[in-house]
């Protein structure tokens, strides 16, 4: 039985959510080895989001079953406002699974999606915001002088192709310290990325006095909400290597891939030492510490112990291990 009125029923006012959501997927399991500095990284996109975006928006965190330190800092940007929505998932459903919630419950007209490592520069958000608007099909617009296989963009090259107002270039358009500044941030050896610079091609969009590289980048976009739920459900079989799913999938649709000449997104990777521009290590956040796990029976107590310690043996392993591969 109901005993008097839920007073929510004399509210008559309910906050509106904003024309864009902001979206990041966060996926840092411990914090040694590869994800040493990640939580570093994830604290600066996150700040680069608070500091550099000039339109009005909401953030939605959706994070991928990461360790305890990373899910306190987390709540705790969500206990001072400045996360709206924050998910967090008891298991990690891939790249894919999170697109698929994030792209059915944001609540904004417009996604701007990023990986948890992407850095924004002052004013990104409306240059990306004023390139959708600029073409009613668009898909997906990187803020990323890129190139991208032409496969996944064969409608972005019939759209123009058959618009007397667009004009497309190829060949060589995108200089090596654009080219290289992003592909040494994803780890690739500088021989093997000049090898591939002197054999690819770009394709470059020019429309209504504007300049585009044609193809976009699944690590960070802009995109309608409606046109993104076109190509739901997303498969999700494996936590990565599956982000090609969406591409093919929006240009199937002939939905248009398009990047900027602009610099104004920058992937990080796993650490804050390949920024080609003035970046501040962040130091805003405490780090609460994992406590142990309890139990009521000793065998069990006993069996977490043993399981635990072998967890942490590996893990020092592999800290090591990497240290000595990647960093010495």
């Amino acid at each position: 039985m109901r005993l008097g009125q839920n007073p929510a029923k004399s509210i008559d006012h309910l906050a509106q959510p904003q024309k864009i959501t902001v979206s990041v997927v966060t996926y840092i399991p411990f914090l040694s080895g590869y994800y040493t500095e990640s939580l570093d990284v994830l604290q600066e996109c996150l700040n680069s989001i608070w500091n550099n975006t000039d339109l009005p928006y909401d953030l939605l965190v959706f994070d991928n079953a990461s360790c305890s330190e990373v899910r306190s800092f987390l709540t705790g940007a969500h206990e001072q406002g400045r996360i709206q929505y924050l998910v967090l998932a008891d298991k990690n459903i891939g790249k894919g699974g999170a697109w698929n919630f994030i792209f059915g419950a944001a609540p904004g007209e417009i996604i701007a999606y990023a990986d948890s490592d992407i850095y924004f520069f002052p004013g990104w958000l409306s240059a990306l915001v004023n390139v959708l608007e600029a073409f009613p099909n668009a898909g997906m617009v990187t803020g990323v002088p890129l190139w991208s296989p032409e496969e996944y963009s064969t409608s972005t090259v019939q759209w123009a192709s058959e618009n007397p107002e667009a004009r497309l270039e190829r060949g060589q358009l995108l200089s090596w310290e654009d080219y290289w500044r992003h592909s040494r941030s994803l780890g690739t050896e500088e021989e093997k990325a000049r090898a591939h610079f002197v054999s690819r091609q770009d394709i470059c969009l020019f429309y209504q006095g504007q300049k585009y590289y044609v193809g976009a980048g699944h690590f960070q976009f802009i995109g309608r909400r409606s046109v993104l739920q076109s190509v739901l459900p997303i498969p999700s079989q494996r936590p990565m290597g599956q982000v090609r799913r969406l591409d093919s999938a929006l240009n199937a649709k002939g939905y248009l891939r398009l990047s900027t000449p602009e610099w104004w997104a920058q992937h990080l990777g796993n650490t804050l030492q390949s920024v080609d521009q003035p970046i501040s290590k962040s130091s805003s956040s405490t780090i609460a510490q994992k406590s142990p796990a309890r139990s009521n029976q000793l065998w069990a107590w006993k069996r977490r112990l043993l399981r635990n310690s072998g967890r942490r043996f590996l893990l020092w392993v592999y800290d090591k291990t990497f240290n000595i591969l990647y960093r010495s």
